[in-house]
């Protein structure tokens, strides 16, 4: 999970829910929508951070605070974030993201700059994330699932490839760390960013911290 800068909202949408008894289910732009939630999260999941992309069949618009508990809150553009479909289909121990999440609340929204997820977010070499908000770090396990073993796995194979990229070449200076964390970040494309690349970017700022120290 990475923060969210969120974007301006489609015009249809906004003129939507300026109109009499609007709900989310009669909203007709739903393409406009997926297209800015995909730009804005340049093309992953706000929670797992693997590949999505503006298909119906290749994501699912999210509302962080669900339509069941909080249906002033379906058409506010703040609370829709574009998520994976997360096994949908399958049994409940291997859904992830949205489709694991359903009507539960979470404590903390990547798209709110106020939050701030990436400040309580850690990454073990294992691929495991964790959070140092007690309430938070329940949350990644029990509500979205982040360390199904298939996605911990998919983030410690990432992490394991730069790992060994790096050994390869000898001994790395902090030049070169620092223009890879500028790759990993989306610095210097805005396009799309790589799957799982927070992981990359956690060990990246700390392997640099502790050279600086």
């Amino acid at each position: 999970m990475r923060n969210i800068v969120k974007g301006a909202e489609p015009k249809s949408l906004e003129e939507h829910r300026c109109s009499t008894g609007a709900t989310y289910d009669d909203y007709n732009d739903k393409p406009s929508l997926r297209d800015s939630l995909v730009a804005e999260q340049r093309g992953l999941c706000c929670y797992c951070l693997s590949r999505i992309s503006a298909d119906p069949a290749k994501m699912k618009i999210e509302h962080w605070q669900s339509q069941a508990n909080f249906p002033e809150y379906q058409l506010h553009y703040s609370n829709l974030l574009g998520a994976c479909h997360g096994g949908v289909g399958k049994p409940p121990k291997l859904q992830h993201c949205d489709t694991r999440k359903g009507d539960q609340s979470l404590s903390l929204n990547p798209a709110n700059n106020d939050h701030d997820v990436e400040r309580v977010l850690h990454y073990d070499n294992d691929g495991t994330i964790r959070s140092t908000d007690p309430d938070f770090d329940r949350e990644i396990n029990q509500v979205l699932n982040l360390n199904l073993p298939l996605l911990k796995n998919n983030r410690k194979a990432i992490l394991s490839r730069l790992i060994g990229e790096i050994s390869k070449g000898g001994k790395w200076t902090n030049r070169q760390f620092e223009k890879k964390l500028v790759e990993w970040n989306g610095e210097a494309d805005k396009d799309l960013l790589k799957e799982y690349c927070q992981v990359v970017v956690y060990w990246l700022r700390k392997r640099l911290r502790k050279k600086l120290s």
